[in-house]
């Protein structure tokens, strides 16, 4: 199945030189150079497209391409060549459930496709402030989000900038503090530490003039992560812009699995970056499309950064794509029975290793 070493890293290096470099009119003709890499140097992905009696070579568009379902995550090694791994991306789940494990080879890779993406949406990072509210991902050392935000944390080059788990007063001062420069405030908040600021009673009218100028970007992670009831995400939005005076609140939709991220500026309507596109799946047919615009489907993710572990990945996600075929909404969850990708392994008895697969 796998090419030699020698030839693994050169491919490796030579696609992750397109990802950094590519425009969006090279997504299709990349993605498509992505999948037959990783057909074949991919053992989990090898043996998943081999169950499903799937010719790589055959496979001329991206809407063919299966996707690997992301609950493999959990017990698998999901590696593409040989690069050492350096240390992993855990997700944090709730009680009981086994946390996803990505893995992390070049980092600083990652690191700048991440601050590519940010800084097309939202302009440089040495323009903020950046105020990080993420009780539950400070808690572990292993949080993707944590990570990316510590590096634009620096590469902001504030001084007022930094993370806090719900030292509430310490970040109103520093955001007033904030308020006195010239720069903008981007203020990242895991959706259930905003709710638990806003119950703590503070007045946010101090930052209403700036609110007012378009000088705060507020922006919401998504998700409880069981320390309160499950909202929808527009109840959350009306809720925060109530209670902290804001006219819209922006979101980030990534996860432990991807590399890369899509922001929206208001309504939930994502952008996906550069290196990364959303189909569509029917809800009851893993292998089936979903092209209409606003009707619901399962959401798949191509994610061109992911070079080193797969970069075609099924989601529990629910959502919908926007007229233009690119933007999207998040509407939901899957409920918890496994997909019919996941019951292939299974039936190959891959349901509880974790260790990488023979080739």
């Amino acid at each position: 199945m796998q090419r030699g070493n020698e030839d693994w890293e050169s491919l490796s290096l030579s696609l992750k030189k397109r990802v950094s470099q590519m425009e969006n009119a090279d997504f299709d003709t990349l993605a498509l150079d992505v999948f037959r890499y990783q057909s074949t140097q991919n053992p989990l992905y090898h043996l998943y497209l081999s169950l499903l009696g799937v010719d790589a070579e055959g496979i001329t568009s991206i809407k063919d391409i299966p996707f690997l379902p992301i609950e493999l995550f959990k017990n698998h090694l999901v590696q593409t060549g040989f690069a050492p791994i350096l240390f992993q991306f855990e997700s944090s789940g709730t009680t009981g459930q086994i946390p996803s494990k990505h893995i992390v080879c070049d980092p600083s890779f990652y690191q700048n496709q991440a601050k590519r993406i940010f800084e097309a949406n939202y302009g440089s990072l040495k323009d903020y402030h950046i105020f990080a509210l993420l009780p539950s991902y400070l808690e572990r050392s292993t949080s993707s989000l944590v990570f990316m935000m510590d590096y634009f944390i620096k590469e902001s080059q504030s001084n007022l900038a930094g993370f806090y788990l719900n030292q509430y007063d310490a970040l109103v001062e520093n955001v007033k503090a904030a308020l006195k420069t010239h720069r903008k405030i981007w203020l990242m908040g895991v959706t259930f530490g905003l709710l638990d600021w806003v119950d703590s009673g503070q007045d946010f009218s101090f930052w209403k003039e700036a609110v007012a100028s378009g000088r705060i970007i507020v922006m919401e992670t998504g998700g409880m992560k069981g320390r309160r009831k499950e909202w929808l995400r527009e109840e959350v939005h009306a809720f925060l812009q109530e209670k902290m005076h804001l006219t819209q609140v922006a979101s980030e939709y990534g996860m432990t699995e991807l590399f890369s991220q899509a922001y929206a500026d208001k309504a939930g309507v994502f952008t996906p970056g550069i290196s990364m596109r959303v189909l569509l799946r029917e809800v009851n047919d893993p292998f089936g499309q979903v092209t209409q615009a606003g009707r619901v489907g399962g959401i798949k993710v191509i994610d061109l950064a992911n070079i080193d572990s797969c970069s075609f990945i099924e989601t529990k996600d629910l959502g919908s794509l926007e007229p233009d075929g690119v933007r999207f909404k998040v509407l939901g969850r899957f409920d918890n029975s496994e997909q019919r990708g996941c019951n292939l392994m299974l039936a190959q008895g891959w349901g509880t290793s974790q260790e990488e697969p023979s080739s």
